[in-house]
């Protein structure tokens, strides 16, 4: 019997290992009890994207990170709060790293792409979503919900790398390789159905919203002169169409 039981154990371990280095979405049991059942059900290895790179990490401007030191969040699966954890996010690698205790010297993972694990930190949650993008192109990654109702506005940081420029004489200086954070923006609609990408444009926001809400919408951007420009003009949108 127990023999049986390391075997599944063991099976479960290579799946998340496996599915964390090929991209695929993991899923796990909810029956995980307590954090540390949660930590060692949906840890797994770090990606190497970072380690392909031919520069070493300190001589690329920028960060792959959001915030390159760890920060205690609350760790939930489903809707169980099952302990606290601490985690970064690297957005260049789409995931995020977690250590239980963050004791210098512990070992980094990467925490499971399920979609039912969710971290909450500083009033914000993120979690692993499938999304569409402006482009039409359906996207895995983690998304912050920044309003909550019928509608649903989340935030999605994303990282490039561009590569290092030689000078090509001594009048034009060479630049360095940088990583370059962008901000983007999805709109998820009261059925549920689909997570699509928001420009900052009254036209655009307008395309994305379900046809009984577009007059409504378009009048209240008119009365109010309110030209979509930022992340507050959305918060803006998303409290007129949840009211």
């Amino acid at each position: 019997m127990k023999k049986t039981g390391l075997l599944a154990l063991c099976a479960l371990f290579s799946y998340a290992l496996s599915a964390q280095t090929s991209g695929q979405v993991a899923q796990y049991s909810s029956n995980v009890g307590n954090t540390d059942g949660l930590y060692n059900h949906a840890m797994g290895a770090i990606g190497d994207k970072l380690e392909k790179l031919d520069y070493s990490i300190e001589s690329i401007e920028g960060s792959p990170y959001m915030d390159n030191t760890f920060s205690k969040g609350q760790l939930y699966y489903g809707d169980e709060q099952v302990g606290n954890i601490y985690f970064r996010y690297n957005a260049y690698n789409e995931e995020i790293e977690i250590k239980q205790q963050n004791l210098e010297g512990e070992p980094i993972r990467g925490l499971g792409k399920d979609k039912k694990i969710r971290l909450v930190a500083n009033g914000e949650s993120m979690s692993f979503k499938t999304f569409v993008d402006s482009q039409g192109n359906t996207q895995n990654g983690y998304l912050t919900l920044l309003s909550d109702g019928d509608y649903k506005l989340y935030k999605h940081i994303d990282v490039v790398f561009k590569e290092a420029k030689k000078a090509e004489n001594s009048f034009v200086k060479g630049k360095p390789a940088k990583f370059i954070q962008f901000v983007e923006y999805y709109l998820e609609g009261p059925d549920g159905k689909r997570i699509d990408q928001v420009e900052l444009n009254n036209k655009k926001v307008l395309n994305v919203i379900s046809e009984d809400k577009k007059a409504s919408l378009s009048s209240f951007l008119k009365e109010n002169k309110l030209k979509i420009k930022g992340e507050q003009d959305l918060m803006k949108v998303l409290s007129f169409l949840n009211s």
